[in-house]
């Protein structure tokens, strides 16, 4: 095997096995720390032997084995407490291990511990990433803007609430799925908004924050296969990320959905995410209850990239659709979108007197002001416009966004 294919069966391995790695190491040793710790010195062992040894036929097993050696030796060199010694001593076992079995129970344990209610989101974010998605603290650091020494900090005050709260590490029961489950896809979710369209920073697009979002996206969909609104969450992110590669011009600057080179749209992902959303549409139809929220925005995003062009997008769908969504999620930001659909089937004018009654709600927001900029100058209010335009480049963090807006109200004084 060459050295380039082994460099790729070691990347497809830690994709692919670290959370298994992590959680199986969990269980068997109850300590966070000890299995990233391990699950990490695992792959850096087989970093280092497998270009000489060639790749293992079990790459999941051989990591698994090596990874509850090192653990074993970890807790000999940390821990000089003998009640833990001979804990760690009595859990050896020499028997090769298998990714198999209740693996998938192990997974679903650590998704549910490092998304536990009692974290602050942005402590069960970074444990996700961290314990799941297997990034590194520095990686971590670099995608949310702050130092690594305050992620590292982040994390480690993570476990320790975790420890000391006595949150247990156990499979999540159905009554917990279904209490905690929403707060679960909303970390996922927001990891995957974080790396789409980033808030801060010079970066317009982080791809590592998207394909990890994807990534645990479709391990909670493994897990959880019957659950409608993992489904419609990994739909929501996969069609989506399919435009990401018209989302950003070669300039640097934002590429709103009807300006798209939709020929450029990555048309696997859109293709799988079709397909998923499809399937739930089936099981609705046969009785298997009403779409979520994520069902409903993967519903709304379908609508748009069947469409041809802009012009010939299926708006009155998109209207009755942001409908049922608001009756779910109220939020003003629901409220706004439909605002947009409505300003494209009833005209700006409707739309403008949608977006004004969210005025107060949602004056912070760069994207209010952004809509009701485009609606005025639809109108032919310039001056308003010009204004609006001036608010949202203030409030918006990212530089393509930020770049879009400034061309648009440089295009409003022009033709004014």
């Amino acid at each position: 095997m060459t050295g380039s294919a082994v460099e790729q069966a070691i990347i497809r391995a830690h994709r692919e096995q670290w959370a298994r790695v992590v959680a199986d190491l969990a269980r068997r040793f109850g300590d966070l720390d000890v299995a990233e710790e391990a699950a990490a010195e695992a792959f850096a062992a087989a970093a280092e032997k497998w270009p000489r040894a060639g790749v293992p036929p079990s790459p999941g097993g051989w990591l698994a084995t090596t990874a509850t050696r090192k653990a074993i030796d970890w807790l000999r060199r940390e821990s000089q407490r003998d009640a833990r010694h001979q804990a760690a001593l009595t859990m050896h076992d020499d028997t090769p291990l298998e990714p198999t079995g209740p693996v998938e129970d192990d997974r679903l344990r650590l998704v549910f511990t490092c998304c536990h209610p009692a974290l602050a989101m942005e402590a069960r974010v970074a444990l996700t990433l961290r314990l799941l998605g297997g990034l590194t603290v520095g990686e971590i650091a670099r995608a949310f803007l702050v130092p690594e020494t305050t992620m590292a900090r982040r994390i480690t005050r993570a476990k320790v609430k975790i420890q000391a709260a006595r949150i247990p590490y156990r499979v999540p029961s159905a009554d917990d799925i279904r209490r905690r489950l929403a707060g679960v896809l909303a970390v996922v979710y927001l990891i995957f908004n974080e790396g789409y369209l980033a808030g801060e920073g010079s970066d317009p697009v982080r791809a590592d924050l998207t394909d990890q979002a994807i990534h645990l996206g479709r391990l909670l969909r493994a897990l959880l296969p019957d659950d409608g609104e993992v489904a419609g969450l990994l739909a929501l992110m996969l069609l989506t990320d399919s435009r990401r590669p018209a989302r950003v011009s070669r300039i640097g600057e934002l590429v709103t959905l009807g300006e798209q080179d939709r020929g450029a749209w990555d048309r696997t992902l859109a293709a799988e995410g079709t397909a998923l959303l499809q399937e739930r549409i089936r099981v609705v139809a046969a009785g298997g209850g009403r779409p979520g929220r994520y069902q409903l925005q993967a519903a709304i995003n379908a609508v748009h990239m069947a469409a041809p062009s802009t012009r010939d997008t299926n708006w009155s769908a998109i209207v009755a659709l942001y409908g049922q969504l608001a009756l779910l999620d109220p939020s003003p930001i629901v409220r706004l979108n439909r605002a947009v659909a409505i300003a494209e089937v009833d005209g700006p004018g409707a739309g403008l007197a949608e977006i004004d009654r969210l005025a107060e709600l949602l004056d912070g927001y760069h994207a209010y002001h952004a809509a009701r900029a485009d609606l005025l100058r639809r109108l032919g209010h310039g001056p308003e416009s010009q204004a609006a335009y001036d608010r949202a480049i203030a409030l918006a963090g990212n530089p393509a966004e930020r770049t879009y807006l400034t061309r648009r109200r440089r295009a409003v004084g022009e033709t004014g």
